[in-house]
């Protein structure tokens, strides 16, 4: 290849650099494409912000959904022991007047008594204590005598026996009080 050619080429091959007035038109074009550009960026940025917040409102629905799971089971099992509570009195006759029956079918009953109460304290069930001082908030005073040497609004007498589940309180104990 000779000189000349040589030369010929590289003017050839080389890129002339312009200004960015001489070419109006491709400048208006790579304004336009830029703006675009933003206004994809930007739209990209609100989907992602927007399936951000959907993760988070779903992740505390899923929190509040068990925890509503949970406290409708624990309503189910206290539902269900108090209907429980009425047979359960009964037993509480039947044992108190055990000494009058036949000494075999006590002992059996007792076993069953027995049973059924274990049974109820698995589930969470509870026994509210009805001695001493008389409480409103566990106890429901139906009787009241005056009591020589007994302090005022002490409990006498447990009438019927009252019930708790965890913290909730099923049934109060119906007491006697004193004046």
């Amino acid at each position: 290849m000779s000189k000349n050619k040589k030369k010929a080429d590289e003017k050839a091959t080389k890129i002339p650099v312009e200004s960015p007035e001489e070419h109006p038109v491709e400048n208006e074009e790579v304004k336009k494409l830029q703006e675009e550009l933003e206004k994809k960026q930007q739209e990209l940025d609100d989907t992602i912000r927007l399936l951000q917040r959907n993760q988070a409102d779903f992740e505390n629905f899923r929190r509040r959904n068990n925890s509503v799971r949970a406290e409708s089971y624990e309503n189910g099992k206290r539902d269900a022991v108090s209907e429980l509570l009425p047979s359960l009195d009964d037993f509480d006759r039947i044992v108190s007047n055990a000494d009058k029956a036949d000494e075999a079918w006590v002992e059996g009953v007792k076993l069953v008594y027995r049973k059924f109460t274990d049974e109820l304290k698995k589930l969470g069930l509870s026994e509210i204590e009805a001695e001493g001082k008389f409480d409103p908030n566990l106890h429901n005073a139906v009787l009241s005598e005056a009591a020589d040497g007994v302090e005022s609004e002490t409990i006498l007498a447990v009438l019927q026996k009252g019930y708790r589940m965890g913290d909730k309180i099923l049934r109060h104990s119906m007491v006697k009080v004193s004046e």
